[in-house]
Parts: C-alpha cells; sequence; structure tokens
C-alpha cells in the first residue's frame, strides 16, 4: 500500500460507518410492500412519518365533498369508479405525497380532488400516502401492449 492509500483509507471508512448509519444496513430486497409506505420522514415531500393505520381508517372517511377516498378510488385503491381517475395502490409514497400536496395548495386542480385535498393536514396527507404505497397494486405494465 503507498502512502496515498494509507491517508485516503480513513477516509473511506468513514464514508462507509456514514451510509451503512443511514441506510440502516437494510437492501431494499429486505423491505415487504407494507415499508413501502411507511415512515418517509426523509421524503422528497417535507412530510412527516406517515402511518398506515391511520391512513387506512381516513380513506374510508367521508371528506369534505361528502366522498371518501374509497369511493372513487376503489378498495385499498384498486378499482376506480371511472377510468379517468388512477389507481393509488402501490403508488409511491411520494407521488401521492406531492399530489395532495398540490391539490391542496391550489397547485393542482380537480372538481373533486382540490375541495378533498384542500382541509387535510400534512400528517393526514402522509397517512394516505402511506397506506396506499403500502397495498398491494393491480398497476400493470402496459409498455409493448397492443
Amino acid at each position: 500500500m503507498t502512502i496515498k492509500n494509507l491517508a485516503i483509507a480513513p477516509a473511506l471508512l468513514v464514508l462507509a460507518a456514514a451510509l451503512t448509519a443511514c441506510s440502516g444496513g437494510d437492501t431494499p430486497a429486505e423491505h415487504s410492500a407494507a415499508d413501502r409506505g411507511a415512515g418517509h420522514s426523509s421524503s422528497s415531500a417535507g412530510l412527516p412519518a406517515g402511518h398506515i393505520a391511520a391512513g387506512e381508517k381516513l380513506a374510508s372517511t367521508k371528506g369534505a365533498t361528502g366522498q371518501s377516498c374509497v369511493d372513487c378510488h376503489g378498495a385499498e385503491g384498486n378499482a376506480p369508479i371511472d377510468d379517468t381517475y388512477p389507481k393509488l395502490a402501490g403508488q409511491y409514497y411520494d407521488y401521492i405525497a406531492h399530489a395532495l400536496q398540490a391539490y391542496r395548495s391550489g397547485d393542482r386542480e380537480h372538481a373533486l380532488m382540490s375541495g378533498q385535498a384542500k382541509e387535510l393536514t400534512d400528517q393526514q396527507i402522509a397517512d394516505l400516502a402511506a397506506y396506499f404505497g403500502s397495498r398491494k397494486s393491480n398497476l400493470r405494465d402496459l409498455h409493448g401492449a397492443h
């Protein structure tokens, strides 16, 4: 080993230790579907950690429009009542969180969603994103479909 390599070695050890601490030592394959939506305190949406159980309850609670999430998006977010409504089950946490934040702020508009999201708190958005992100998805890849 050269003197130059010896000088770099301690820095590499510190970097490796930091990366291991940040990742919690888990590999992506070790995460279940339920983990995908849970505890995203470092998400790009800047929200508190979401709770799947609270999101499940909230998804069935009637909102400002008199509708609940599952009234339009179907049980567990897999069966929308209209082809133009998205399937939410298995969707990325950040996608759901950002969409709800945009509806709440008025940056994104929809006749029903804008009213539904207007009254949601950051915690409720995080909970809904955690819940729907944790559900088994019926989404399918249409790439190559004819």
